[in-house]
């Protein structure tokens, strides 16, 4: 392991070193600032604006639609502007920082544990839960996404190490798919700028949810559906038809991954690394691609492949970090909120794993994915009014809205005690297995 960590590191510093035009690219979009509002003119309908990044006050015009009132005197602010009559106008303004009262600390900390809980146990980030959840308890889609990236890397280093302290992690696997999700990274990185810089901030939100529904639907279906199939026939499935279709490729190179106990051409593992870091840059959330893609296409068990993945997240969650920090989007409140009690629910997870068999885990992902898709996918008419695309009564969105929070709750409640309860059911067992064992050894 410590072999592998060195060439870990030393990769990921490479990288570092010389791609620096890849980083240079972070900077945010061109029509898209971050900055606040230090005074306003409601006769001229103008307001004096200074950037993050040069601290240099302007003079900028509000659009018709903008109201004095909207605009929060030294608040930081996301500022999406469009250039009308030869000067910057300001065309949509978002809070950047959420207000962190009582209740809402609360929430993220038990949003941030029942995260935990999830990456530990099933290998995904977490993020199809912590992503909506913040942007339920009002962060910006981007900002959502570059918080919870940022909150990854560490949670996921921790749950990576304790599941391979179980034996369930394939190093080789994590790393050649990691290789993969940088490249990933980087383009979902520019497609989240293009938006921006596009639509605004309200184009983002629209965009991860809109995205979150058509992916939860179709891979948490998959894997619902299997998980299912699965435990009514009492056996674990073999090798998805899939899976040992693509195994039979034999384009150089061919790989073998000893823990997985796979051998199948690098060829294929490229495509599920790249979708990953694509998906964990544009929405933060990687792993519900990665770990059915090492299932479905690489033909790894779940189990391996849900430790697996979290060593992924971990290096992409890396670059895709440094990546959102040098852009300004990264809300170090949240992160530090969100990793103080996933770190615990992770190490939880991780332990649950050693208690319960593979098709718990699949169920437990379909689940959660399935219900996580209703929460995002009833905001989507919300966002479309926001943008002005469609009309929305006023009582109509506040209910879509309430829709969608206890969707999310429920989601939470679901997931906390489908594992709670196959860990306590899985100790049990294995408790009254050893003192059968024990028994017998005497006898």
């Amino acid at each position: 392991m410590k072999k592998w960590i060195v060439v870990l590191f030393t990769a990921v510093f490479m990288l570092m070193m010389f791609a620096p035009a890849a980083f240079a690219e972070s900077a945010p979009p061109d029509n898209f600032k971050i900055g606040s509002f230090t005074q306003v003119n409601e006769a001229s309908h103008t307001a004096t604006f200074v950037p993050s990044d040069t601290n240099e006050p302007a003079t900028v015009k509000l659009d018709e639609a903008i109201k004095a009132e909207d605009v929060k005197l030294d608040d930081k602010a996301m500022v999406s502007f469009s250039d009308s009559n030869g000067s910057e106008t300001v065309t949509e303004i978002t809070v950047m920082f959420l207000g962190l009262t009582r209740d809402k600390l609360i929430a993220l900390l038990i949003v941030g544990l029942v995260g935990g809980l999830l990456s530990g146990f099933i290998g995904s980030g977490g993020a199809f839960v912590l992503t909506p959840a913040m942007m339920s308890l009002g962060a910006p889609g981007a900002v959502a996404v570059a918080s919870n990236m940022c909150h990854k890397f560490p949670k996921a280093m921790v749950g990576s190490y304790k599941r391979f302290r179980y034996g369930q992690v394939d190093v080789k696997l994590g790393l050649v798919v990691a290789g993969s999700a940088i490249a990933g990274v980087q383009v979902g990185f520019q497609i989240q700028k293009w938006i921006l810089n596009t639509w605004g901030s309200a184009g983002s939100d629209l965009y991860v949810s809109f995205v979150f529904v058509i992916i939860l639907v179709v891979v948490g279906g998959i894997i619902f559906k299997d998980a299912v199939t699965t435990a009514k026939g009492k056996t674990e499935v073999k090798t998805p038809k899939l899976a040992a279709r693509l195994q039979k490729i034999k384009i150089p190179p061919m790989i073998h991954f000893k823990k997985a106990d796979v051998v199948i051409s690098a060829w294929v593992t490229m495509p599920v690394g790249f979708a990953t870091g694509l998906l964990a840059a544009t929405i933060a959330v990687g792993g519900f691609v990665g770990v059915p893609g090492m299932i479905y296409m690489i033909g790894a068990t779940a189990m391996v492949a849900s430790a697996t993945e979290l060593l992924v997240a971990f290096v992409m969650g890396m670059w895709g970090s440094i990546q959102w920090a040098l852009a300004g989007l990264v809300d170090i409140r949240l992160v530090l909120i969100i990793l103080a009690a996933s770190l615990f629910g992770v190490q939880l997870g991780a332990l649950g794993t050693t208690y319960v068999r593979d098709h718990t885990i699949k169920l437990v992902m379909g689940t959660v994915m399935l219900i996580v898709a209703v929460s995002r996918g009833v905001k989507v008419p919300v966002y479309l009014a926001h943008l002005n695309i469609i009309s929305l009564d006023k009582n109509l969105a506040n209910l879509l809205d309430s829709i969608s929070f206890w969707a999310l709750i429920a989601a939470l409640l679901v997931a906390g005690g489908i594992i709670s309860a196959a860990m306590v059911k899985g100790i049990v067992r294995s408790r009254i297995e050893e003192k059968e064992a024990a028994v017998a050894g005497r006898a």
